[in-house]
């Protein structure tokens, strides 16, 4: 039986939550690459809060999704078919082919994995954009330093998740905020962090000044919020704060993580 393309595309526009009505998966002939071009085989898909923006309708950083196309994404793939004198078939390419099994590229996009002997996942998180976005947010607008008190909101995600661990190596007393105990023993336990408050559990404000007792220098925040006002209350003279995500707004949406997923 001849393969298809399988995708996700965006039906409507939500106003708010998410919901799977706002999507629609399409199948369709399997793309043939022109010359120039390359066909990939997407085998991994980052999930992000950015893309809630790029459902809107308004002006923003980034191009919008537009209604009946593929939703956009970060993903790692594997050439299947090249007429680009760049790539060959099995190279494994990072890129931005979003909610789909295949794309076409022109490879401008397109990045060979430059480690084999990593995951291919992790070049969606800590060696990709989450890892990045932690590392030039941290070094370079938290400036962390050693014996400093640094929060993580969205601990357990991928961009805090690694901000939570450069502070750790940077000798920084690292508490995460995460929901529920679940993620909170992955950030504590897995993770390294010193100590991890649930806001879930309620009274936040009573367990952030137990976990960060001589106030918070650092605060890299993901989430905004009620999040955000509460670690303002405890913040030290002269703290920095890395604002990376309002993920709390993001379309009246509550604070969630970002992952990657086998798409198959």
């Amino acid at each position: 039986m001849e393969e298809k393309n399988l995708k996700v595309v965006l039906a409507s526009r939500p106003t708010g939550q998410v919901e799977l009505s706002h999507f629609r998966l399409v199948e369709d002939a399997l793309p043939s690459p022109s010359e120039g071009e390359v066909l990939v085989r997407v085998k991994w898909l980052s999930l992000d809060p950015y893309m809630r923006g790029r459902m809107n309708e308004g002006k923003s950083y980034a191009a919008r999704v537009e209604i009946g196309e593929t939703m956009v994404g970060g993903t790692v793939g594997e050439v299947v078919a090249s007429r680009h004198p760049k790539f060959t078939v099995g190279d494994k390419v990072l890129g931005t082919q979003g909610w789909q099994r295949f794309a076409v590229s022109d490879g401008k996009a397109l990045v060979k994995l430059p480690d084999p002997r990593l995951p291919e996942t992790v070049w969606l998180g800590a060696a990709g954009m989450p890892g990045i976005t932690a590392w030039m947010g941290l070094g370079q607008i938290g400036s962390p330093k050693s014996g400093e008190t640094v929060v993580v909101s969205s601990a357990s995600g991928a961009v805090g998740s690694v901000a939570g661990q450069l502070a750790r190596i940077a000798g920084c007393r690292t508490v995460g905020i995460a929901g529920g105990a679940a993620k909170c023993d992955y950030v504590v336990q897995e993770l390294g962090f010193d100590a991890c408050v649930d806001y879930k559990a309620g009274g936040l404000d009573a367990a952030l000044k137990a976990a960060a007792p001589a106030g918070v220098d650092v605060y890299f925040d993901n989430v905004g919020g009620e999040i955000l006002d509460t670690v303002l209350r405890r913040v030290n003279p002269g703290a920095r704060i890395a604002l990376c995500g309002l993920i709390s707004g993001y379309g009246g949406a509550t604070s969630r993580s970002a992952t990657s997923s086998r798409f198959s």
